[in-house]
């Protein structure tokens, strides 16, 4: 039987983080792939000339870490300007302080209800928040719409540890300044997005990816903590004197043998979204907004982003692209793709971007993992999961390794300080 001295689970970006963190100690470091490609979810896929990430990526990267690495890449630089589609209506984001494409009665409303809005919070939870944030009008014809099509789960059902500066504050000098006028400033927590030239998001990491000892293929199957041992579907077993982890957290409880059953428990206990992705060519340039989010609630994605925007490596020439985001609650669930797809061309006709006639690629796939659910009590049974697995001599990093709300240059640097 092989033995390898670090072996890591997963070739997305926190185990190329590990393995880079690895070549720095002078320690081999093999990196094992379920899937044939490596990159995880910063990888694409091209359907006739159209290349599309697995889901929405644009680097904002600061750390000087992931800036050394990111930037052996051409990028183009993006303003990070975004719209909210409601109903009928494109408002700048974040909604709240861009209310000035509404009626008036409908502004006054909504900046009234604020004004009433509670002085405490209800109860220690998102809805309780939003509704302390912005008011019940607002938070119910916004950001509660949105949660349920985003999070796929009700607002009272989550925590508010998640937030940190994802969410806008409510201010009211910004609320009412956007009610007279559409000249706003962008109030995003960033300035600007990065993307590559070319090759797509997934050319940020091709650094790591070529320096890394990268195996596809091997689906784990069962993990020995005792013998030190990973088995594979392909039949494969190799002996570690170090062991990885960015599985799903739920996923790499299953796999291990003598789990107690207070932490199988707590793994079940902790819930992602999945991702279902339509993708869309058109063949003329209809689309010039990076990307947008969407309240109808008769439209099942929560939101979609421009390849072609982003680059236009990303489309063939004289055409556009979008692609669209549906989530559900856990990897069991699912969307039929073709209620999916014909909602979309729905979508795209009712927003006023596009046609049937149009489009020249209709493409569905599905992503099992997409974010961490952050559910009332998730954090007491992450920490249960996690706190075994430091006990079994697991390093576990990552987005789904850490189960956490990661970007991804927080994700390679999960990766990174997995091994001290």
């Amino acid at each position: 039987m092989e033995t390898i001295d670090i072996v890591i689970l997963g070739a997305g970006i926190a185990g190329l983080g590990a393995a880079l963190r690895a070549r720095e100690l002078n320690r081999q470091a093999v990196v094992f792939e379920a899937r044939d490609r490596a990159g995880g979810l910063l990888d694409n896929f091209t359907v006739d000339g159209f290349r599309f990430d697995h889901a929405v990526h644009l680097s904002f990267a600061n750390e000087p870490e992931v800036r050394a690495i990111f930037d052996r890449t051409p990028y183009l630089t993006h303003p990070a300007d975004s719209y909210c589609w409601d109903d009928g209506y494109w408002l700048k984001h974040p909604v709240q302080n861009n209310l000035y494409p509404l009626p008036p009665e409908q502004r006054v409303a909504l900046i009234k209800s604020f004004l009433a809005r509670p002085d405490t919070l209800a109860h220690d939870d998102y809805e309780s928040w939003l509704r302390h944030q912005y008011g019940d009008a607002i938070a119910e014809r916004y950001p509660l719409r949105y949660t349920q099509k985003y999070w796929a789960v009700p607002a009272r059902a989550l925590s508010t540890t998640w937030i940190g500066n994802r969410m806008r504050r409510a201010e009211l000098d910004e609320i009412l300044f956007g009610a007279l006028t559409g000249d706003t400033p962008n109030t995003y927590y960033t300035k600007e997005m990065r993307y590559p030239v070319a090759g797509g998001y997934k050319a940020f990491i091709q650094p790591l990816l070529d320096a890394a000892e990268i195996r596809t293929g091997h689906a784990a199957t069962g993990i020995d903590t005792a013998a030190r041992t990973v088995t594979f579907a392909n039949g494969a077993t190799v002996r570690y004197r170090q062991l990885v982890s960015t599985l799903p957290l739920p996923v790499l409880v299953r796999l291990a043998g003598d789990v107690p059953d207070d932490v199988r428990a707590a793994g079940a206990g902790l819930h992602a979204t999945s991702i279902d992705l339509v993708s869309v060519g058109f063949d003329k340039p209809l689309v010039k907004d990076l990307w947008f989010y969407i309240y109808d609630e008769d439209i099942a994605a929560s939101r979609a982003y421009s390849p072609s925007v982003k680059s236009p490596d990303n489309a063939p020439p004289g055409c556009s692209s979008l692609q669209f985001e549906i989530y559900n609650y856990d990897t069991g669930s699912a969307h039929a793709p073709d209620a999916l797809k014909e909602n979309t061309v729905y979508a795209l006709r009712k927003m006023g971007i596009a046609t049937a006639d149009d489009i020249v690629v209709l493409d569905h796939r599905r992503l099992a993992y997409g974010n961490v659910i952050f559910e009332q009590g998730m954090e007491e049974r992450r920490a249960r999961v996690r706190a075994w697995a430091g006990d079994a001599g697991i390093a576990t990093c990552g987005r789904f390794g850490e189960w956490d709300y990661l970007w991804s240059n927080q994700s390679l640097l999960s990766g990174y300080r997995a091994l001290p």
